[in-house]
Formats: structure tokens, sequence, C-alpha cells
């Protein structure tokens, strides 16, 4: 259902709250570029600090701005069932085509726990349903048997594994089937992932660097292994850089300097650092994304 690249979006804002017009201009501008999938009010769209008015709002827009050109994947996970039930039903209306919930955190369920969370979701929400399964932020870590239990679900389509463990799509793959989809969330371990099959990535990079994204997953798709490695190795010093300070503070002063959104960030995120935006500047340049 959803394959190469796709773009954890970022939400640009004013003084005051979602500045709309840019946001939609981005999506708009993701799609052009040749981005095969939005992810808006994921962890690098700030959604803990969004409202839940400004949450619905903000996929109510990436829907309009995508018009169908691209499938839209509504992040809607909570550390809480009811939340995260409320959440994935407001974008069943605003007409998204599949939900991205994360694993709850802070509250450390048991696995049991994990399987009856997104059953609850699943049963309450009519959307495909991608498992969000991102151990470093949320401290647990769905296992490959609970996900293959999931997966038996029918709207239960795929995972996000930013796990950075490379024998999970090779486990999940045997375990639940090639067509469960499976989208990397680390992107800088893409290749690998792809090889043990994977489907695709839901990028941070591509946020800036969208058409070198996507130039890359096709050269794979194609066979064109030794041009997707060159492209992977271009990008890699850039993928380094958008994690060097907390996400999304990188990629959103990287998305300033090429004129797509401002680099406001909502607190507890800080501004990033003089010397973090001095790398952020050089990575760009390296990859030849803005001129010196």
């Amino acid at each position: 259902m959803f394959r190469g690249s796709l773009t954890a979006l970022i939400t640009p804002f004013t003084n005051d709250g979602v500045d709309e017009d840019a946001f939609q201009a981005f999506v708009d501008w993701q799609i052009t570029e040749g981005t095969q999938g939005l992810i808006p009010c994921g962890t690098t769209g700030e959604s803990p600090t969004l409202t839940h008015a400004e949450h619905k709002r903000v996929v109510d827009l990436c829907v309009e701005a995508a018009a169908g050109r691209a499938p839209v994947i509504a992040g809607t996970g909570s550390n809480s069932t009811a939340e995260a039930i409320e959440l994935t039903k407001a974008a069943k209306q605003s007409g998204a085509n599949a939900a991205l919930v994360v694993t709850p955190y802070y509250n450390k369920p048991t696995q049991e726990g994990l399987f009856q969370h997104f059953k609850a979701i699943h049963d309450a929400a009519d959307l495909p349903i991608l498992i969000y399964n991102i151990p470093g932020r949320s401290v647990v870590d769905m296992s490959v048997e609970t996900m293959t239990r999931l997966s038996k679900l029918p709207n239960i389509v795929g995972v996000k594994d930013a796990s950075n463990d490379l024998t999970r799509p090779i486990e999940t793959r045997l375990a639940c089937g090639p067509d469960f989809c499976q989208l990397s969330g680390e992107d800088a371990t893409i290749l690998p992932f792809l090889g043990g099959g994977g489907h695709g990535c839901i990028s941070v990079t591509s946020n800036i660097a969208p058409r070198l994204c996507r130039e890359m997953h096709d050269s794979w798709a194609a066979g064109n292994f030794a041009a997707a490695q060159a492209l992977s190795d271009r990008l890699m010093p850039l993928h380094r850089t958008m994690f060097c300070e907390t996400s999304p503070g990188p990629v959103k002063y990287a998305a300033k300097l090429l004129g797509r959104s401002s680099d406001r960030l909502r607190l507890p995120l800080a501004p990033i650092a003089e010397a973090t935006c001095r790398r952020v500047e050089q990575s760009m340049l390296d990859c030849g994304l803005i001129d010196g």
C-alpha cells in the first residue's frame, strides 16, 4: 500500500500558531519533488506540543493540499488509548489514507498491553494502521511476536520501524509475510533495510531533499543498486546532521535556509546551537541543496 520515499512532515509555526499557508505550500512542494507519502503530526511535526484542535487542523490541511496526489498517513498516537482512538477517528473523518500510531510512551506497557492498545484502536476506527515502533523515544519495544499477532487484524497493515535493528525487517517479513508494509524510520540505514525486505522509508531528511530521496528509492526499485548507493552516500552526512541535535531542530533550520518554513520550535525544544547551524549549512552545501 505504501512504498518508496515518504516524508515525516515538519509543522511550520508563526508566533501565534500553525502557519497554514506555509504548511500547505510545503506539502505541495513535497509532492511536486516526488515524495510518495505524507505524514503530518508525527514527532517531526512536533505533535506532542500541538493542541488537539491544531492536530486535527494540520491533518485537514495536509489532506486538502495533497488532493489525492499522494497518500496521507496521519500521526494519531498517544500513550492514552482513548486519546489515540479519538485522533484516529478524526483522521478518518479528515480523509487520511491511514494512521501512524506510536507505541505508548512513558506508561511502559507489557507486550499484552501493546496488543490490546492497538487492537482497541483498530476496532474503534475504520482506518488502515501502521504501528510506529521507536524504542528510543517510547522506551518500549514491540516484539516481532506481538507484531505478528497484530498483523492478523485486517486494518493493521504495516510498521514504521525505528528500532535501528537491521534483523527486524527480515524477521518481520518471515513472521508477518511479504505484504505486511515495512517502512524504515531511520534514514541512515534505508538501503540495508530495503535489502532485508523493507518497502520504503518515512524520512526526516526528505523534508529538505525530497527529490534526492525519491531518486534513491527509484534507483533501488529499478535494480540500479550502484546509483542507489551513490545517492545514499551523498545523503549520509545530511542524515547524520539532521540528528546532531534533537529533531526537528536541525531540519527546521534547514527548511528555513531553503525558504520553506520558519525554524520556530515549541518548548521544551529550544533553538539549535550556533555550531549546529553552521554544521547544517555545511552539510547542505556539500549535498548541493544550497549555494555557497
